[in-house]
């Protein structure tokens, strides 16, 4: 019979932990001095709890700490242990991170190196009853990385770390949006399991559609203590929706795979085509129990070439699905200060900007489950990357196996999630190969295919056929063209932000895009939070700390071109290159979904940060959303209408991204920037079907300007969907500086804004947390015309008397700027 007790070695679970600086750059008098440490957790945010350290986010810390991550640390803990007659005793640690040895009451019981992974030592003989000594000590991060490199040989990695050396979360070493805080630490759950008999291993319940029947195989792995002639057969049970199947297994059996069928089952569906049924299952094996939750749903994606190249289209159900999605990095720099608030905020974030779509990106982590539970009970599809990220990697021993059983883990965890809807190899990989001048430096060796082209897709095919897997992102189905080429697959669009204005957008006619982006500043109070230039500026010593990008406030100035006036001051900066940011994302995503059905989804790069830091995420690391945040509301809509130049002329495209049929009317209006005039109108009918796209063209009574620094267009349909165009840029616009008034009123909560327009108000922000931190308010980026008012819903702080600049924003207030176009658009900044 089983006999599974298990003893919680964590802190919430009763025990005590010490953890200590055993040899290194450490400060004076550290070394050798123990300090109470968290488990979960890791030594940065022990050291912080401690009063050790400063905040490793705050100013320029981060430097200062660096000799964290050259430091050897040990973690102990002292426990007793009650002999309960069980056969066998395993210590299982679900994660290490990252080089380390395990010793119990000092035998070693072995080494690890895979943040990755989780690993099981046979502690039986070892652990004694009574007082038990647990002892876990990591090599420094950065110098496991260095020494391994010098054994192994180096390989092209991008940053300043060899990260690719290790099996650890890469942006951990520092990224272009993250700091450089290479952890250690005990930082997932640890325990001791007493058993005897037979205990679950894993399981692999995959669930499927049959027509309108739900079929779940589930695949149970065993262990057995014992396995002689007089162990005991035992029974596994599945139970899902009101069935049950049994099977009896003999001594010695390792995997059994038992069948579910449920008649008319209730359809995973993700948001926005449906609802997100989930089903409890219960696997059990005589005293040991397994619990989890199904989606009855079938994924395919399409790359079978066609006339334009080759489609990337993910549907569900049968049912093609247009991707809205954003990518996802870890949610913060210490993944062991994240939990299930945490996540569900996070991700709300992605549901109420209209996503349907998260891309797990490759330098993270495989996350915690709350993250994927979060999708699944929200309809979030989630595509998953293997975790490889802008490097080479080598495919020689011992990494190869690393991989191997990490790879297995993860796919044998995740499969049961109803949202995981791609395994994906790497994370620009394969474009690395063929563009960034690693052929030279390899000389010939394996460089990381054969992981993407072999031995991941083999075990996504054994281990959870029913999910797509592609090699790569960017990718294009074939070794044959260049993995980033926009007629075929997948394609990562970089060269604007990095070379090009955000215009060149319209230059591509991309199948599907799963990263591209444009950066911007967090919010005024999470900025402030952690950078105390005096004064505060752009090129600032702490700002830089926080701007990770190469040359990235200068390619926020640079960026502007001839959309924006550059900065007169520290205001103007933020404002202007936040607007810009979120005009620049804008603008490419209305562009790709003009381009429906060629395209078929874009995911933005990106929507979280791991810390207070300048970059491309929609939310700041504070949790505060971004005017880009709004902007991907706006675009993201499930209607949307937008004006678009299609040879040499003026079309307004409609993309009727819903189950049901569009029929309305739209009337186009041409009209003044700075007074009320209505200068033509044009009205006309459109209807689009389910799930499609139109576009008509605009006369040229509304199409042509008669002055175009004065008019532009405003599109409405009659059941409220917006959209403006303008003929020039804001640098020629013509913009009334008193074009609205602003009132104040309390509410039980906050307190309401609400302007009313006189003129044209262009892109209206309001940035309460200038005011109050903790402030939030419910819309932004709103364009009024003469007559309209909005209001401002605030929570969470009290009313002011008034608001006006910085709080208040417009790209009205720019005008004092504008009207010198050329000497704004070349003015730059030397630092």
């Amino acid at each position: 019979m089983t006999s599974l007790k298990t003893l919680d070695l964590t802190t919430d679970g009763g025990a005590a932990w010490t953890v200590q600086a055993v040899e290194g750059p450490a400060p004076d008098g550290l070394i050798g001095r123990a300090l109470a440490a968290t488990v979960p957790g890791e030594v940065h945010t022990d050291l912080l709890a401690a009063g050790e350290i400063p905040d490793p986010f705050d100013g320029d810390n981060e430097s200062k700490l660096h000799w964290i991550g050259r430091t050897r640390w040990s973690y102990t803990s002292r426990f007793d242990w009650v002999a309960d007659g069980n056969d066998r005793q395993e210590l299982v640690a679900e994660g290490l991170d990252t080089v380390a040895t395990v010793t119990l009451n000092g035998q070693e019981l072995g080494s690890t190196a895979n943040q990755h992974r989780s690993y099981r030592f046979d502690v039986t003989g070892v652990l004694v009853a009574g007082d038990n000594e647990l002892v876990v000590t990591f090599e420094g991060p950065v110098t496991a990385a260095e020494a391994e490199r010098a054994k192994a040989g180096s390989w092209p990695h991008t940053n300043l770390h060899p990260y690719n050396e290790l099996r650890k979360m890469a942006s951990n070493f520092g990224w272009d949006w993250g700091p450089d805080v290479a952890t250690a630490g005990i930082w997932r759950p640890i325990r001791i399991e007493s058993w005897s008999g037979v205990r679950i291993s894993s399981v692999r319940p995959l669930a499927r559609l049959e027509g309108t029947d739900g079929v779940l195989t589930t695949h149970v792995e065993l262990a057995w203590s014992d396995t002689d002639t007089a162990a005991e057969a035992a029974a596994v049970t599945v139970e899902v929706g009101g069935t049950q199947q049994t099977t009896t297994v003999t001594p010695g059996t390792e995997t059994v795979e038992l069948v579910n069928t449920l008649s008319a089952v209730d359809v995973w569906w993700p948001r926005g085509y449906g609802e997100q049924p989930l089903y409890d299952v219960t696997v059990t094996l005589n005293e040991d129990d397994w619990h989890g939750r199904v989606g009855f749903r079938n994924i395919t994606v399409n790359v079978a070439p066609d006339n334009d190249g080759t489609p990337f289209v993910l549907s569900v159900n049968r049912k093609p699905v247009y991707v809205r999605g954003a990518n996802w990095i870890p949610d913060n720099a210490f993944v062991t200060r994240l939990n299930a608030e945490t996540y569900r905020t996070s991700i709300e974030d992605a549901v109420d900007a209209g996503m349907n779509l998260l891309r797990v990106w490759g330098g993270g982590i495989y996350e915690s489950e709350q993250f994927y539970d979060v999708c699944d009970e929200l309809g979030i599809l989630v595509w998953q990357d293997f975790l490889f990220a802008c490097a080479a990697y080598s495919e020689d021993e011992p990494l190869w196996s690393e991989v191997e059983a990490e790879a297995r883990e993860a796919v044998t965890r995740l499969s049961q999630h109803a949202s995981l809807a791609v395994w994906n190899g790497n994370n620009e990989n394969i474009w690395g190969y063929v563009e960034w001048s690693w052929r030279v430096p390899l000389a010939g060796r394996p460089w990381g295919a054969g992981y993407y082209l072999d031995l991941l897709p083999r075990i996504v095919a054994e281990l959870d056929p029913r999910t797509p897997y592609s090699a790569g992102s960017p990718y294009s189905f074939d070794q044959f063209i260049h993995p980033n080429d926009d007629r075929h697959g997948t394609m990562h669009i970089w060269d604007v932000w990095n070379q090009v204005d955000y215009t060149t957008y319209r230059k591509y006619k991309p199948r599907f895009v799963s990263e591209f982006g444009f950066q911007g500043p967090p919010a005024w109070s999470t900025l402030t939070s952690v950078v105390h230039d005096t004064p505060l500026d752009p090129y600032g010593q702490q700002m830089l700390v926080h701007q990770k990008a190469f040359e990235g406030n200068l390619k926020l100035e640079r960026g502007l071109g001839d959309h924006l006036p550059v900065w007169e001051d520290i205001d103007d900066w933020h404002w202007t290159t936040q607007l810009n940011q979120a005009r620049a994302v804008a603008y490419g995503i209305e562009h790709f979904r003009s381009l429906f059905p060629l395209n078929t989804g874009a995911v933005v790069w990106q929507l979280n940060d791991n810390w207070p830091v300048v970059s491309w995420a929609a939310v700041d690391g504070h949790g505060i959303r971004k005017p880009l945040w709004y902007a991907l509301k706006r675009v993201y809509a499930d209607r949307l209408l937008t004006v678009q130049p299609r040879d040499s002329a003026l079309v307004v495209a409609a993309h009727n991204d819903t189950d049901s049929s569009w029929t309305t009317e739209v009337t186009v209006t041409r009209r003044s920037t700075v007074h009320d005039g209505v200068l033509a109108k044009e009205t006309f009918a459109v209807e689009i079907a389910a799930r499609s796209a139109v576009i008509n063209e605009l006369p040229e009574s509304v199409a042509v300007a008669g002055k175009p620094s004065e008019e532009y267009l405003e599109v409405r349909t009659a059941d409220g969907v917006t959209a403006y165009s303008y003929f020039v840029e804001d640098t020629e616009l013509q913009l009334a500086a008193d074009a609205y008034t602003a009132t104040v009123a309390p509410t039980e909560n906050g307190y309401d804004v609400t302007v009313t327009a006189t003129a044209l108000a262009k892109d209206l922000a309001l940035f309460p947390d200038r005011l109050d931190a903790a402030a939030r308010v419910d819309s932004c980026l709103v364009t009024l015309s003469a007559g309209e008012s909005h209001t401002f819903h605030v929570t969470g702080a009290n009313a002011p008397d008034q608001v006006a600049v910085p709080v208040l924003r417009s790209a009205n207030d720019l005008r004092g700027q504008l009207g010198h176009p050329a000497a704004d658009a070349h003015r730059r900044v030397s630092r």
